[in-house]
């Protein structure tokens, strides 16, 4: 085996220096270029000589291995918009990620050359995005927030990598928010009495909403896969409908906003089967519909779209939901059930069926979740009642007798 190079006095060495800040250390070595020369590499702001010396001693190491990278002069804010111009992914994504960037890192690091990005500098912006990151001046980002930066960040940043822009992802080395600390608000669900009052109230009240309510809430279905249905993902005949799309609100800046349609969040197409009672309400629809133009009936006009022909307004949709809630309640009073978001129609539907004694997979299958795992995390409330009876219905088999 090879012994490894002996290192040469002036290879490597750590300096301190005055700042208004305070000292600073800065580190030296050389290293080979791409030309077959060697450069002395300079690295400032390491703000103990023990982060200098760790850093010293990675940059020497990837010398050794043949793994270095020379370090360029191109910063975090041009990186991150090459980056941005070649992502892959759905247009609601790369604006979400374009937005969030423009917001929360560019201000704060965008200038920051990409080869003296580090952990220690990703975990001073988290802690500043958390107290005071908010755009309106209004306080801090939420702990969810800050995670989701941190995933667009490390993954620029892994990119960089590929192009041999930086040898290491510091994001790898920096402690966003844990995912505990990051978990979604908590859902709120109706159980079927309260599911069952509202759309009673809904069908009686306002029916002109009532189909979006009623397909939402037995179906399981997101919002925009809601909207983007067409009469002919719906046969009357099996009984069944086909999710093959989502409606999705696109936003950027200085283009305003559209609504596209793409593939489920999933990317997969599914197919859930409808009740009885929903299957003859969207008969009786598609019969208002037509009555009031024959192209609202069509095989390709949308089951939920507008009297013009076209997409319903998701965000719009949901701020119907919460005024008919509020009508509802001044209505109902002490029966009203308590108020949920519109994305909790689905919840409620899941845990609905859960608690019914549905397998899981069917439910995944309902929702179109990637994998069953995500249903069982998702909705571990629903569980413990579904464990205990489980275990009495085993018992009575090992025992004897019925359950209790």
């Amino acid at each position: 085996m090879a012994k490894s190079r002996r290192r040469q006095a002036g290879e490597g060495s750590i300096s301190e220096y005055a700042t208004n800040a305070g000292p600073r250390f800065l580190i030296k070595y050389w290293a080979p270029q791409s030309d077959g020369t060697r450069k002395q590499v300079l690295r400032r702001g390491f703000h103990t000589r023990k982060a200098a010396a760790e850093a010293l001693r990675e940059q020497l190491a990837n010398i050794d291995r043949g793994t270095h990278v020379a370090p360029s002069r191109m910063t975090v804010e041009q990186h991150f918009a090459t980056w941005l111009d070649g992502l892959r992914k759905g247009p609601t994504t790369v604006a979400s990620y374009r937005k969030n960037v423009r917001l929360h890192v560019v201000p704060h690091i965008g200038d920051v050359k990409l080869a003296a990005l580090t952990g220690a500098r990703l975990n001073a912006l988290y802690r500043q995005l958390e107290t005071s990151g908010r755009h309106d001046g209004a306080g801090g980002l939420g702990a969810r927030t800050v995670r989701y930066i941190h995933t667009i960040i490390h993954s620029a940043l892994a990119a960089a990598i590929d192009d041999s822009l930086i040898a290491v992802n510091p994001a790898s080395k920096a402690k966003p928010p844990t995912a505990k600390q990051a978990k979604s608000p908590e859902m709120r669900t109706w159980d079927a009495g309260q599911l069952r009052t509202f759309l009673d109230w809904s069908e009686r009240e306002r029916p002109e909403l009532y189909p979006a309510w009623l397909l939402l809430a037995m179906t399981g279905m997101r919002r925009g896969e809601a909207l983007a249905v067409r009469w002919g993902d719906v046969d009357f005949e099996a009984g069944t409908l086909a999710v093959r799309r989502s409606a999705v609100l696109v936003k950027a800046k200085g283009e305003g906003q559209q609504l596209d349609v793409g593939p489920p969040k999933s990317g997969r197409s599914r197919v859930v089967d409808l009740d009885p009672r929903t299957l003859a309400a969207l008969r009786a629809h598609r019969a208002q519909r037509g009555a009031l133009s024959l192209s609202l009936a069509r095989d390709d006009a949308y089951v939920l779209g507008r009297l013009d022909g076209g997409l319903r307004h998701p965000e719009r949709l949901s701020r119907e939901f919460g005024r008919q809630l509020a009508s509802a309640a001044r209505q109902l009073g002490d029966a009203m059930p308590p108020v949920i978001r519109l994305h909790d129609l689905r919840h409620t539907h899941a845990t609905l069926y859960l608690r019914a004694g549905v397998h899981p997979k069917i439910v995944s299958e309902r929702l179109g979740h990637a994998t069953i795992s995500i249903t069982l995390d998702v909705y571990s409330h629903a569980m413990p009642t579904m464990q205990r009876e489980a275990a009495t219905q085993v018992a009575a088999l090992i025992y004897g007798g019925t359950p209790s």
